[in-house]
């Protein structure tokens, strides 16, 4: 189960990435080639600008396109740069950037001059922490209000607010667009650790509770055992009968402890439909899985026998497990009531890819067979992409003895 919701988990932050990746480097690569492309292709502009700009342009896509794959860890990252964007594409990058902003400048263009400096900015700032982030955001819209207002003012075109605001707030704006989607994939990322650590955290601290009480059960009969040993040894020639006594008692003491040692493995291994509905709704939850629980109220107060209650348990258990084994599930709803003197507990999924056509081999086959000498019955059926898996067993009124089952003893 740990196995398929970690698959389940991770293709999902799969998907998310590849979404990210399209929606921030490839928005930014489409947005370079199609504005600086344009002016780039425009017969209208000198050659001295075009020809350096082509190139330019080229080097800016690509840096681009690395740097923002090596921050979602799409590309492998160096080494040398294990915390920070790679040196050398980053001066790539501003190189280009450099010669994207002069040549449209030059030539008053002030609002494509500020575009690929803008692109340069926002990336490198997806790799500094947020306090260092803020400032070299602020930082370059300062600074973008200058060239364009200096050129403005030399030529005395009358288009200074136009020339001094416009690539501020395209700093501004490209910042915006590009950190969004990756603050969500960041915390995505987070959250899908987070979800790690908490699956094992769980296993461990079950664990731990195990050790714990086999430690306090084994303990305390092996240091009375051992006692009881030494003074047996001490008895054996002046006391013989006591000696004997002794021994008789250590046999019944190491009886009590292999007995009480089996009583905490059955409690600890011991399936119950109220542990495996709140099981299946974490492991569900882990796996990504959109789990519904629809659980009758009147259903908690119906005097159901313990085998009963460990039948549908069971039940529970190999549903769940089929819903992470055989399919790419999203949602899964769980019923469980009581009507017309039954005890009915539904599991439905959606995302069926490999269910066997026969049930043989698959714990289904099984559990019906141990359902039916409790008057039971355990049905399932596939409907399109949806997998429906339901049991019933009688549930006697609370005046009714519980009935002997041999469900319980069955073996499985």
């Amino acid at each position: 189960m740990g196995d398929r919701a970690a698959d389940h988990g991770a293709a999902g932050l799969t998907s998310l990435r590849r979404y990210t990746w399209w929606t921030v480097p490839g928005t930014i690569a489409g947005v370079l080639a199609v504005f600086v492309g344009a002016w780039v292709l425009d017969g209208g502009v000198p050659l001295w600008a075009r020809a350096p700009a082509a190139a330019a342009l080229a080097v800016e896509v690509g840096s681009s396109v690395v740097l923002l794959s090596r921050r979602l860890k799409l590309l492998p990252v160096a080494d040398a740069h294990p915390g920070g964007p790679p040196a050398g594409w980053l001066i790539a990058a501003a190189g280009a950037a450099v010669v994207l902003a002069a040549a449209p400048l030059a030539l008053r263009n002030y609002g494509l001059w500020p575009v690929a400096p803008a692109v340069v900015v926002a990336i490198a700032a997806t790799y500094l922490p947020p306090r260092r982030r803020r400032l070299l955001i602020v930082a370059a819209g300062a600074v973008a209000l200058l060239p364009g207002s200096v050129v403005s003012l030399v030529e005395g075109d009358g288009e200074l607010a136009y020339a001094a605001l416009f690539p501020a707030g395209l700093v501004a704006f490209t910042a915006w667009v590009t950190l969004g989607p990756l603050w969500a994939w960041d915390t995505a990322r987070r959250l899908d650790e987070a979800r790690r650590l908490e699956a094992e955290l769980a296993v461990r601290e079950e664990r731990l509770r195990f050790a714990a009480d086999l430690h306090d059960i084994q303990g305390h009969h092996l240091q009375v055992i051992a006692l009881k040993s030494e003074l047996a040894a001490r008895l054996v020639e002046p006391d013989p009968a006591r000696a004997a006594v002794e021994l008789k008692e250590i046999r019944r003491l190491a009886a009590d402890a292999l007995s009480d040692t089996r009583a905490v493995v059955r409690g600890y291994r011991r399936t119950t439909l109220d542990d495996e509905i709140a099981n299946a709704t974490r492991v569900l939850a882990a796996a990504g899985i959109d789990a519904r629980m629809t659980l009758d109220p009147d259903a908690a107060a119906t005097a159901l026998t313990d085998a009963g209650r460990h039948l549908l348990g069971l039940v529970m258990r190999e549903a769940t497990t089929n819903v992470l084994r055989h399919s790419q599930a999203e949602h899964t709803e769980v019923e469980y009531r009581v009507a017309d003197g039954f005890a009915r507990l539904r599991v439905s999924n959606d995302g069926v890819s490999d269910v066997p056509a026969s049930p043989e081999g698959t714990g289904l086959r099984g559990l019906a067979e141990r359902l039916s000498p409790a008057g039971g019955e355990l049905t399932w059926r596939r409907d399109g992409d949806r997998f429906v898996v339901t049991a019933a067993l009688p549930a006697p009124s609370r005046t009714t003895p519980d009935p002997p089952s041999p469900a319980d003893g069955a073996a499985r």
